[in-house]
């Protein structure tokens, strides 16, 4: 079973979902609801996940951008590290997921964006992979195929609500069946680790000249 589950890690990559919007709620646990929806020439299936977290908008965007802490919180990544800062909104960082024999690990680079709505306070971080950035590794099948987006907006009593679309394809030979039968897995852990995450002190004390709370 743990062998199955952590297949499901091949869909969590920061990923955007485009296409229909017709979404089906698969699971609502400890505040964490994680929808799926099948995605136009893709036989992988589109995640979008949604909740709320006591905390402010810039707290959330530095542990979103503080990627060499990834492992910490986001399930099954085996290594994350920043390539290029290129301003404190953009950065450029590379990932390894670990994968259970005899499966390869996957890795990405993935290229965030972040933007915010002067009016809404609303704030949009955008992820997508950029495949050859740097060199393929021998043994890691590097995804070529991920685009992702965060929505951030202000929320009641000093929170944030929080909307994550997936859609991505691990590459490779894991099947397509076997992913999305535990797409929920890999979205819920992150998600739990997250919540904790963001309360570390280190991110209370970040600000953002591009940001208003």
């Amino acid at each position: 079973m743990k062998h199955l589950l952590i297949i499901s890690l091949a869909l969590l990559f920061s990923a955007v979902s485009y296409g229909q919007d017709s979404w089906t709620l698969k699971t609502n646990k400890d505040g964490i609801a994680i929808y799926t929806k099948t995605i136009e020439n893709s036989n992988y299936k589109g995640i979008r996940v949604k909740c709320s977290v006591p905390a402010t908008l810039t707290q959330f965007v530095a542990v979103i951008m503080d990627v060499n802490t990834a492992t910490e919180w986001l399930y099954s990544t085996k290594s994350s590290t920043l390539l290029k800062q290129v301003s404190p909104a953009e950065v450029y960082y590379y990932s390894e997921v670990g994968l259970p024999w005899p499966l390869s690990n996957r890795d990405f680079v993935c290229h965030l964006t972040v933007r915010q709505d002067p009016h809404t306070k609303v704030v949009t971080i955008d992820g997508p992979v950029v495949p050859d950035y740097i060199p393929a590794k021998n043994g890691i099948v590097r995804v070529t195929h991920s685009s992702g987006k965060w929505l951030i907006s202000p929320g009641d009593n000093n929170t944030v609500n929080i909307e994550y679309t997936l859609e991505a394809d691990p590459g490779g030979s894991i099947p397509a069946w076997l992913v999305n039968l535990f797409v929920t897995k890999g979205p819920m852990e992150s998600f739990k680790k997250l919540k904790d995450q963001i309360n570390k002190p280190q991110y209370k004390k970040v600000q953002y000249a591009f940001m208003k709370n």
